[in-house]
């Protein structure tokens, strides 16, 4: 969908992002209490571009139990936005978003072996480093970057 920074647009209405999982928490849907709630937001949050940074060198560093307890409403909910608060999401016009390629094919070849944390900083370190805007027609908007942006709750 489009968006912009707290807002997400509908063919007829908009929307604020938290809107989509109010009805999913605890004490709205008892039945999803303790389950993990996952939602995946391809939008623009705004209309900052981000050109990156040059590095020129890189370093590398190597039982059950019956006791009940109380969770916050809020709980068991990972949020994943296709880029950071304020800045622009980018797409191929014929492969789609780049988030969302990189988020199926994480899923297609990682799914198996990975957990959703582990997949979700791969698919972010995939928008960061194999992506970048051409557009040399029109400078201001060529050789932008995007990175994901991951909340969990």
């Amino acid at each position: 969908t489009h968006g912009e920074m707290g807002m997400l647009y509908a063919k007829d209405t908009h929307y604020k992002p938290d809107n989509l999982w109010y009805y999913f928490t605890a004490d709205k849907c008892p039945s999803l209490a303790g389950k993990p709630k996952l939602f995946f937001i391809q939008a623009c949050q705004g209309d900052k571009l981000d050109g990156g940074v040059t590095l020129t060198n890189r370093t590398e560093t190597d039982g059950s139990s019956s006791a009940s307890y109380r969770i916050p409403i809020h709980a068991d909910f990972l949020i994943v936005f296709s880029t950071v608060p304020g800045f622009y999401s980018w797409r191929n016009t014929t492969r789609g978003s780049w988030f969302m390629q990189a988020l199926c094919e994480e899923l297609r070849y990682s799914a198996n072996d990975r957990d959703i944390l582990t997949l979700l900083t791969f698919v972010c370190q995939k928008v960061a480093l194999d992506f970048e805007s051409n557009t040399p027609d029109m400078p201001c908007m060529h050789q932008q970057k995007q990175v994901p942006c991951i909340t969990s709750m």
